[in-house]
C-alpha cells in the first residue's frame, strides 16, 4: 500500500455530549449523599408521621381484634430422684446431665400420646409437642413443663397431664422413683399473647422503614435538575452562570419602580385615559 495513502478508522469512542455524560454517571455507583437525604425525609415528614401512625394503628388492630389469645400453664418437676444425693462436683455434673435427658423424655412421643388418649384429644402429638415448653432455671434441678393454649382451662389440664404422664414415663425408663412432682400448673388469669405493644411498635417500624426507602428510592431516581450541584454531578460540566429565581413581590415592586421612572410610559397611560 503507498505511504501516501491512508485509511480512516471508523470512530467507536461514545460521543462526548451531555446526553452521554449523563448516562455514564448513572451507569456508575450510586452513592446517597446524606445531607440530601435528611432534608428530602424533612420535607416529606408529614408522609413518614401519617405511615407511622397507620402501621402502628394496623399492627394494634390486628393484634386486638383478630389474633386469637393465648394462655400459658406451668407445672414444676424435681429432676432428681429422693434416692440421689449431692455430696460431689461429680453428683451436681450427674443432676445436669439427667436435666437434658428429662427434657428429651418429657417430650418424646410417648408421653405426647399418653397426654392425648387420656384427655380425648383431636390432634397428634406433634402439634401437642408445639405447645409444650420446658425451661430449666440456672443453678437448679427444677424443670418448668409450660403449656401453651388458646383456652386457660385447657392449658392448665395438659401442663397437669404432661408431668403426670412424663413423671410415670422416666421412673419406667430409668428404673427409679418417678420424679417428684412440685408443683401443679394454674389456671392462668392473664393472657400470653399477642403481645399488642410489641406488635404495634414492630408494625410502626416497619411502615416507617417503608415510608423511608420509598422517599430514598424517589431522590435516587428523581433526574430532575434542581440546582448547579445537579449539572455538575450529571454532566461533568461547569457552571458558568445562573439566573437568581424572582419572586411575585419582587417583579411587582420592580415593574412600579419602572413605571415611576419612564414618563414615555406615563403619558401613554394618560393619553389612553383620555382618548376613553
Amino acid at each position: 500500500m503507498p505511504d501516501n495513502l491512508k485509511t480512516s478508522q471508523p470512530n467507536t469512542s461514545a460521543p462526548n455530549t451531555p446526553a452521554a455524560n449523563k448516562r455514564n454517571v448513572q451507569n456508575d455507583v450510586i452513592t446517597i449523599d446524606l445531607v440530601q437525604l435528611f432534608y428530602e425525609l424533612r420535607r416529606h415528614i408529614a408522609l413518614l408521621i401519617l405511615t407511622t401512625i397507620i402501621g402502628g394503628g394496623l399492627g394494634f388492630a390486628i393484634s386486638r381484634f383478630v389474633l386469637t389469645p393465648t394462655y400459658t400453664s406451668t407445672s414444676m418437676i424435681y429432676v432428681m430422684s429422693k434416692e440421689t444425693t449431692l455430696t460431689s462436683l461429680a453428683d451436681l455434673q450427674i443432676g445436669s446431665q439427667l436435666t437434658q435427658d428429662y427434657k428429651v423424655l418429657v417430650t418424646s412421643r410417648t408421653v405426647m400420646e399418653d397426654v392425648i388418649q387420656k384427655l380425648g384429644l383431636k390432634y397428634d402429638y406433634a402439634t401437642l409437642r408445639k405447645k409444650v415448653t420446658l425451661d430449666n432455671p440456672s443453678n437448679t434441678r427444677i424443670l418448668n413443663i409450660s403449656v401453651l393454649d388458646t383456652d386457660p382451662k385447657m392449658a392448665k389440664q395438659l401442663t397437669d397431664a404432661v408431668a403426670d404422664s412424663a413423671s410415670s414415663y422416666i421412673a419406667d425408663i430409668m428404673e427409679q422413683d418417678p420424679p417428684k412432682i412440685i408443683e401443679y400448673g394454674e389456671i392462668p388469669l392473664h393472657k400470653t399473647g399477642p403481645k399488642t405493644g410489641r406488635n404495634t411498635a414492630i408494625a410502626a417500624l416497619l411502615f416507617l422503614m417503608a415510608a423511608v426507602a420509598f422517599v430514598t428510592i424517589d431522590m435516587l431516581t428523581n433526574d430532575t435538575i434542581k440546582t448547579e450541584d445537579d449539572i455538575e454531578n450529571y454532566f461533568g460540566l461547569p457552571v458558568l452562570a445562573a439566573i437568581p429565581e424572582k419572586d411575585a413581590a419582587a417583579a411587582k415592586k420592580s415593574e412600579q419602580y419602572n413605571y415611576a421612572a419612564n414618563p414615555k410610559s406615563r403619558n401613554r397611560n394618560v393619553k389612553k385615559g383620555a382618548k376613553r
